[in-house]
């Protein structure tokens, strides 16, 4: 699932039997946890399996758990301002959502996924609607960037984070986007110390990573991204136009 030179990429995942796939989320530690745990229906019963596996650099957005039989992954690079992580989305084949309204190239980019559970037009009855514009199940406010979802309201910068949202629950989401600014603040110090060693060579780049640092580690909830977020765009709209540029 891990992106290249690609904006997006896709895979799916199938069971002989009805299986359930958890998602766990833990923020404790330096980066956190990410925590996948699958149960499979047997005898009408549903029993765990001994597939309980944890990482440290993964980040998965989905709801509480998947269900069914053939599962879809999709992923999209997460940039803040430097690439943090690759950020994988979740979604049973049993689930349609439907895009309504979705602008210009958010549209584009779900139809040329090829996502079978992702469409923008000729919409089931039972899928659940995507709306970014009027009142639907899950509503999109790109210019505001929040998504409201079963009456909970989730803060997005970017297109990476906008689909994590849509496809998690809040609790799930809120606990991964901290992981992901424990990593950006570690980052912020990988750079730091980059641009010290660059500067022993007379080229000084200038930038607030401290200042990024700090941002990203006292992220309470995704209500503060838009400050960290407006941090980062400065030190990358500086970095554009460094003499030595970081990444």
């Amino acid at each position: 699932m891990e992106t290249g030179f690609e904006s997006a990429r896709v895979t799916s995942l199938g069971f002989p039997t009805e299986t359930r796939i958890y998602n766990k989320c833990s923020n404790t530690g330096t980066f956190g946890k990410q925590g996948i745990q699958v149960s499979q229906k047997s005898l009408k019963k549903w029993t765990e399996t001994d597939i309980d596996a944890e990482f440290s650099n993964k980040y998965i957005f989905s709801e509480t758990y998947a269900e069914g039989k053939t599962f879809y992954f999709f992923s999209k690079p997460f940039e803040f301002p430097f690439k943090v992580a690759d950020l994988i989305y979740m979604t049973s084949s049993e689930k349609e959502y439907c895009f309504r309204n979705a602008p210009e190239d958010i549209k584009d980019e779900i139809e040329f996924l090829n996502q079978k559970n992702l469409v923008t037009e000729n919409c089931q009855d039972d899928s659940v609607k995507v709306c970014f514009s009027g009142s639907c199940d899950i509503e999109v406010n790109y210019h505001s960037k929040y998504v409201t979802k079963d009456g909970s309201k989730m803060y997005f910068s970017d297109d990476a984070l906008m689909y994590a949202a849509i496809f998690s629950d809040s609790e799930n989401y809120e606990c991964q986007v901290k992981r992901l600014m424990q990593r950006a603040a570690n980052l912020a110090l990988l750079y730091k110390d980059k641009a010290d060693f660059i500067s022993i060579r007379g080229c000084n780049s200038n930038l607030n990573l401290r200042g990024l640092e700090n941002a990203a580690k006292s992220l309470s909830s995704s209500a503060n991204l838009n400050f960290v977020s407006s941090v980062a765009e400065e030190i990358n709209d500086e970095n554009k136009f460094a003499g030595c540029r970081l990444w």
